[in-house]
This record gives structure tokens, C-alpha cells and sequence, in this order.
């Protein structure tokens, strides 16, 4: 009979904690979701709340914590450029205090830890795909710098606490991701390009559309995570979908799919946006067992229909920056 583990997912409201409550709950572990509610919704979970062996606690991390839990993911930080540039340096509080409070809950607790890393501490890469070896191109004095740094900062204070005080910790380290429970406001290409096509509005490319990404399905990438704690390897180990593909397609690929009538503009580049960004995922193949099974059309055709049954009046933007 499989072990039930107590288990808590900080950021658990959020569009990626969520399903990874959802999946726990399910399995029969006993999940305790902490979250602010800045950028994740209540209504992400409250299908959940019937669960026996599922409960809610509205907490910030940046503030310490005292529970008795076996493990801990660590999805909590705004993960939107329009939302981490709102507050730089709270972002960087949820990072880097976020940590040392789930840290030293660990430590105490002698729990396993996942940290959800992310593809931006690899910057604007000079290396295309990116390896896990690869220690990145990112400018520390930009208006981005609040998320990738406090990231890097986080990724070393779990080999810190690793090394220090034998706390097991995973690291990931996220690339671009979408699906359900997306915030139709949350400032990502493929919530905006869905959004704009529904609404009518023109679909806004930020410059010349020559710039690529790699989108992994919500799901695909879920299974890595939670495959990542249960295995024997800290990291970081990279997930995402390695298949590459330029916005101006991604944005073709939104008006085909959603019949829209709204035409594509363009508008100028942020500050320090990445040109490419593409993950080498030869290490979750080897060590997890893992790599994405859901190609690009079949799950933007699962976030459209999702999008479809939402009323975009019950969301706000979390900032005037989305």
C-alpha cells in the first residue's frame, strides 16, 4: 500500500499548483495548499475543498510558517513579467525569504523540497538548446532582474541548505508552460494571443515576431514535477517542451484555431526580452523518464476551450501591468 504523505504546495491556488494539488489530492496524500492570492485564483481549487484530505491556508511566504509536512513544493512566485515587474522587490522577497522560511521548515520537519526554478535564470542565452551546465546570460541591473536573479538566488540557497544541513531538495527549472486555469490576464504570449483573438482585439507582438519559445503543455510538465520528487536526483534538471517555435507563428497558429478576425501588430521589444529559448531536456529523459507528449495544436485546442468557458469579467488583472 502506498505511503500517504502530508504535503504542502506554497503558490497552490496558482495555474501550476493547482494541478499539482489536484493530482496529490487524487493520489490520496494529504495536501495543504498556502497561497496569498495575488496572481492565482480561488477558484483554481475550490472544486477541492469537498476533499477530505485537502485544505487551504491564506499565507505570503516571505513571512515563516510553522506546519509538520513530509514534503514541500515551492511554486511561489508571480511567474508574468507585467506581474514580478509590479513589485520588484517584493518578488524578490518571495524568492529569496520565500526560500529560507520553506527551507528551514524542511530542515525542521525533515522533508523533501522542491524548488520551482525557472528558464529565465539562463537570460538572453548565447547557448541554444540550453543545457543544465549552461550558467546563463542574465543582465543583473535590468527590469527583469528581480525574477531571474531572485531564482538563481533561490536555486543556491537549496544547495546551501543541501550541503550544509543534508536538507533533499529538487530543483526544476521551468520553461515557457500553458494551459487551463491560465489568468486570462497573467501578460504570457498564449493568454494574451487568446484573449485579444476572443475580444477582437489586434494580437500584439512585442518586435518583429523573429523570436522563439518552446511551450510545454500544463500537464506534460506537472507529471516532470512531481516525478522530479520522487526521484533520487537534486538537479537542476530541465522541463519543458523542446519543440521551438517563432511568436509570429504561435500568433497565426491562435487566429486559425480561434477563427478570430483580429489582425497581428507589432510594437517594440522589452528591455532584455530572450530571443531564443529552447530547453535541453536530455537529463529529465535519463533520470525521470520524462518528456512532453502533447504537441502544440492539441493543447492550445484544451486552453481555447478552456478560455471559452470563462467569463473574462470574473477575472481581474492582478496588476495594471499585465
Amino acid at each position: 500500500m502506498p505511503q500517504i504523505k502530508r504535503i504542502m504546495v506554497a503558490g497552490g491556488a496558482g495555474f501550476l499548483g493547482s494541478r499539482i494539488c489536484e493530482n496529490l489530492v487524487e493520489q490520496g496524500h494529504d495536501v495543504i495548499c498556502v497561497d496569498n492570492f495575488f496572481t492565482s485564483q480561488k477558484s483554481n481549487v475550490t472544486h477541492l475543498l469537498t476533499q477530505p484530505n485537502f485544505e487551504i491556508i491564506r499565507h505570503d511566504v516571505i513571512h515563516p510558517l510553522y506546519l509538520e509536512v513530509d514534503e514541500i513544493y515551492n511554486m511561489a512566485c508571480p511567474a508574468a513579467p507585467g506581474h514580478y515587474q509590479y513589485n520588484p522587490i517584493k518578488t524578490m522577497k518571495t524568492s529569496v525569504m520565500g526560500s529560507i522560511n520553506l527551507l528551514g521548515m524542511a530542515k525542521r520537519c525533515k522533508a523533501r523540497y522542491l524548488f520551482a526554478s525557472t528558464s529565465e535564470i539562463y537570460g538572453d542565452p548565447e547557448i541554444h538548446p540550453q543545457p543544465e551546465t549552461y550558467r546563463g546570460s542574465v543582465n543583473t541591473l535590468g527590469p527583469r532582474a528581480c525574477y531571474d536573479e531572485g531564482k538563481r538566488a533561490a536555486e543556491t540557497l537549496c544547495m546551501d541548505y543541501y550541503r550544509m544541513n543534508k536538507v533533499p531538495v529538487r530543483i526544476v527549472r521551468i520553461f515557457n508552460t500553458y494551459g487551463p486555469r491560465m489568468h486570462p490576464y497573467d501578460g504570457r504570449v498564449i493568454s494574451n494571443f487568446i484573449r485579444q483573438a476572443f475580444t477582437g482585439e489586434p494580437i500584439t507582438i512585442y518586435g518583429d515576431g523573429s523570436q522563439t519559445r518552446s511551450f510545454c503543455y500544463r500537464d506534460d510538465l506537472v507529471a516532470g514535477i512531481i516525478k522530479m520528487m520522487g526521484c533520487d536526483q537534486v538537479g537542476p534538471i530541465n522541463i519543458g517542451n523542446p519543440n521551438e517555435f517563432t511568436i509570429k507563428q504561435l500568433a497565426e497558429i491562435v487566429i486559425e484555431m480561434t477563427e478570430s478576425k483580429s489582425k497581428i501588430i507589432y510594437t517594440d521589444l522589452p528591455a532584455d526580452d530572450p530571443k531564443q529559448r529552447q530547453p535541453d531536456i536530455t537529463l529529465a529523459r535519463k533520470h525521470l523518464n520524462w518528456e512532453p507528449t502533447t504537441q502544440l495544436r492539441e493543447g492550445l485546442k484544451k486552453t481555447i476551450d478552456w478560455f471559452r468557458g470563462i467569463e473574462l469579467s470574473h477575472y481581474r488583472p492582478p496588476t495594471p501591468n499585465f
